[in-house]
């Protein structure tokens, strides 16, 4: 096994197999088949309504020989737990950032790139194109596969009592980063302190001034409430990185072809329900932010651009396989 399964301690393995075992990740209920599908986001996030609804497409599509429970806000552990918990079978699904999954397939860093995707349009054509496609298969080594992206905008920077104007606006101050090493180099680049810190710890290091910022999309930003302590909003739009819905290989590899097939239909069919209910989640976040009194900024994006220019020419040099996968998205048209 490599991955993060590599660092477990023995009594972490120990855990994972009891709780497998209250859990089983998946399992048969009389003609059913159950598979539980465990997240970190709350009910009325637009990806976890986007999941209820491949839920329900499996069910119709099944007939009701399969089933897929959903467990959201962190239910069945972190997002760190859920991957290990996948790795060993004893969790079907999850929904994770492609951030985190750096640290099973380095590939992955090609996501936390800044400015990469130079429209929506772009991103989606990467997304449901071949490379999206191939992507998916790159934690297979890992006892992982990637169902589809679901998408999770744009990333921008909000401020406790700091506006960003420039990139100079971000010197020193201390900015919770997903544990990416891309994202930790990015913040690094603009002039901040990079602080990897848990989503579900983040309202409390805002409110206690542990960090003086983050950086997230605008339904996060939203209904996560960290707008209740973050008075600016800065729309810099850095990175675009796509969530991911995962399957433990050792319940892909337990389905028929024809089980397969209806569970990556209906995850394909629940991308394009979750791009609308994402596009009216955004605009809700922004209305419902602003009229809370947060400032929203709107920067000239092309000094940050600059700025992070060198982790591209760094890249080229560390990571040429990562670099070889920019090259291909930027080789990408639009029409």
């Amino acid at each position: 096994m490599t991955g993060l399964l590599r660092k477990w301690s023995l009594g972490g393995i120990l855990v994972a197999v009891f709780i497998g075992l209250v859990f089983q990740g998946c399992g048969q209920r009389g003609d059913t088949r159950v598979i539980k599908l465990g997240h970190a986001l709350a009910p009325s996030h637009p990806v976890h309504q986007a999941m209820e609804y491949m839920a329900k497409r499996v069910s119709e599509k099944s007939e009701d020989s399969i089933r897929i429970d959903i467990y959201p806000s962190e239910q069945l552990g972190s997002e760190r737990e859920m991957l290990e918990l996948l790795q060993v079978g004893s969790l079907g699904m999850t929904k994770t950032s492609t951030s985190p999954l750096e640290a099973f397939a380095p590939i992955f860093k090609v996501f936390g790139m800044p400015y990469l995707f130079r429209s929506d349009a772009h991103r989606f054509k990467v997304l449901e194109g071949p490379i999206g496609e191939q992507l998916l298969r790159a934690p297979m080594d890992d006892r992982l596969l990637g169902l589809c992206y679901y998408d999770a905008g744009s990333r921008s920077f909000y401020t406790v009592d700091q506006p960003i104007r420039k990139p100079e606006d971000l010197k020193g101050l201390k900015i919770r980063t997903m544990n990416s090493t891309t994202a930790i180099q990015m913040v690094r680049a603009l002039g901040g302190s990079p602080t990897p810190i848990s989503w579900g710890e983040l309202y409390s290091a805002l409110q206690q001034g542990i960090v003086d910022a983050a950086e997230n999309n605008p339904p996060s930003f939203h209904l996560s409430h960290h707008y209740e302590v973050c008075e600016y909003y800065s729309l810099d739009k850095h990175t675009s990185i796509p969530d991911i819905l995962l399957i433990s290989m050792e319940v892909w590899e337990d389905l028929t072809k024809e089980e397969q097939r209806i569970i990556k239909e209906s995850a394909m069919e629940s991308v394009q329900r979750q791009k609308k209910l994402w596009a009216e989640a955004t605009e809700e976040a922004m209305k419902r932010v602003q009229e809370a009194g947060v400032e929203i900024i709107r920067p000239d994006m092309e000094p940050f651009r600059e700025k992070v220019q060198g982790m591209y020419e760094e890249y080229e040099e560390q990571f040429p396989k990562v670099y070889d996968v920019v090259q291909e998205i930027r080789n990408v048209e639009v029409e």
